[in-house]
């Protein structure tokens, strides 16, 4: 194929991207695979009912390709990320500068007074490795870059000629606080290209635990700002209510993260805390989280630090398609539990969602409130559901079987999706995009206007995780 080939190729995929987009598609990811004849591009589309992807081959020998991002800004990272892996050059690419490599960063701004202060990547307390760099007159913060190559473990790599099997164990700790969704967006991948649907006890103890981790999630955000607006009280309640639900799930199922459960074709085992003693603790851990969410939103000093900080305006939101409660806060919401339903979601009443578009650290803690009594409610549908269900196989032969397919998860961060493709029963390719990785640029941008002391309200309102977008 010749350059003038390739180009004609691959734009026609970003015209195609474009017209989707234009009539209500998302864009949701940008992957790149090494293959004997090249680099395989693979685009990824979000719609009511699935996930579609396109694909493009570049040769081998060719070094560069007409850039996606100048017409859908959202591809930005994804093709700084090919660029780093692949040496693959996007042509007309804004900033193309490394996103997984260490290097150098230059300033952006320039003028007098300003200078860089280093945040990272060794914070105190328990925080993962990252390093932000504020470039700052002294208060205000007109520019924020983000290295993130101190986490990135080769994941991806290491899926190859691995079992299915075997491939939900990393797929479970790529990112650890959303374990249960990447094993879920894995083995639905798998199980589409098997042909596997799995058993209704199976898909109810699925939503169970995905719905239990996202629980834990928002409770660690409400912890995280308690903390960091000083409410001492507030961080040790949130706190325990957080760790009580983490030894519930220890007890449901020998691990605090929920994993070892999902499994290709269905779970693993049952709950082991199941039927009237776990809807009579998860009632008492919900009136509990209810009471003290209620005196922590009625904290003056407290809604005051979160009120107007790190807005992510609507068109914006919208533009780059946001993910989970990011997206949600500013009026832009795909949930792929309601739009592109999974096991016994479809099954289950998932609720009409608040509408929120105000965009800042505040819309952002109460799109998770709500999301905390959506996932109570859900919960108890599914436990009752079990019961309903009675005996029967919690999982189903998935394979061996050859193909490729996509799978997606709603992870309390957001959307994850796996593009995985099995040859000869083994991963010949396995590619996973978290909701941090697609939302991390998002959050470089909304500081405008805020000062040096917001910082720690919007990233933890944010929600974001360094190792699910480092891999």
């Amino acid at each position: 194929m010749t350059g003038q080939a390739t180009t004609e190729a691959v734009s026609a995929i970003w015209d195609l991207a474009a017209e989707e987009v234009e009539r209500g598609s998302r864009f949701a990811g940008l992957m790149a695979t090494g293959q004997a004849g090249g680099v395989l591009l693979s685009l990824h589309l979000a719609r009511p009912g699935g996930i579609a992807t396109h694909d493009a081959l570049v040769p081998a020998g060719t070094t560069t390709y007409p850039a996606l991002t100048p017409r859908l800004s959202a591809a930005c990272w994804y093709e700084r990320e090919i660029s780093d892996l692949f040496g693959l050059r996007p042509a007309g690419h804004p900033r193309l500068e490394s996103l997984l490599l260490p290097h150098a960063m230059p300033p952006h701004v320039l003028g007098p007074g300003l200078f860089t202060i280093p945040h990272g990547p060794v914070r105190s307390g328990v925080m993962e490795s990252i390093e932000y760099l504020l470039e700052t007159p002294g208060e205000e913060i007109p520019h924020l870059s983000v290295r993130l190559y101190y986490k990135h473990r080769g994941i991806e790599g290491r899926m190859r000629q691995r079992t299915p099997v075997d491939g939900v164990l990393l797929a479970e700790r790529t990112e650890g606080v959303a374990s249960v969704a990447h094993a879920l967006a894995f083995c639905h991948a798998v199980e589409r290209i098997a042909g596997c649907e799995v058993p209704r006890a199976a898909a109810l103890i699925r939503v169970l635990h995905a719905e239990l981790e996202r629980l834990i999630s928002h409770l660690d955000i409400a912890v995280r700002l308690a903390d960091s607006a000083g409410l001492a009280v507030a961080t040790a309640r949130f706190g325990s209510h957080k760790e009580h639900l983490a030894r519930l799930v220890s007890r449901m199922c020998g691990s605090r993260f929920g994993r070892g459960v999902v499994v290709p074709g269905g779970v693993s085992q049952m709950p082991a805390v199941a039927g009237a003693d776990f809807l009579a603790e998860i009632g008492r851990l919900e009136r509990a989280i209810t009471s003290d969410a209620r005196l922590l939103m009625g904290t003056a000093s407290f809604l005051d630090r979160l009120r107007g900080t790190g807005p992510l305006r609507p068109h914006r939101a919208r533009e780059h398609g946001a993910l989970g409660p990011i997206g949600k806060a500013s009026g832009f919401a795909d949930d792929a539990r309601r739009n592109r339903p999974y096991d016994a979601y479809q099954r289950l009443d998932i609720g009409q969602a608040r509408e929120h578009r105000d965009g800042d650290a505040l819309a952002r803690l109460n799109v998770r409130w709500d999301e905390l009594r959506q996932a109570f409610d859900l919960i108890r549908q599914a436990a009752h559901g079990l019961v309903a269900v009675g005996d029967g196989p919690l999982a189903l032969p998935c394979g061996p079987a050859e193909g490729r397919a996509a799978g997606w998860a709603e992870a309390p961060q957001g959307e994850v999706i796996y593009d995985v493709a099995i040859d000869d029963g083994l991963i010949s390719r396995c590619h996973s995009r978290s909701a941090s990785f697609h939302n991390l640029p998002l959050f470089a941008e909304v500081f405008a206007g805020d000062i040096l002391t917001d910082f720690p309200f919007i990233e933890a309102s944010f929600g974001l995780s360094v190792a699910g977008a480092a891999r």
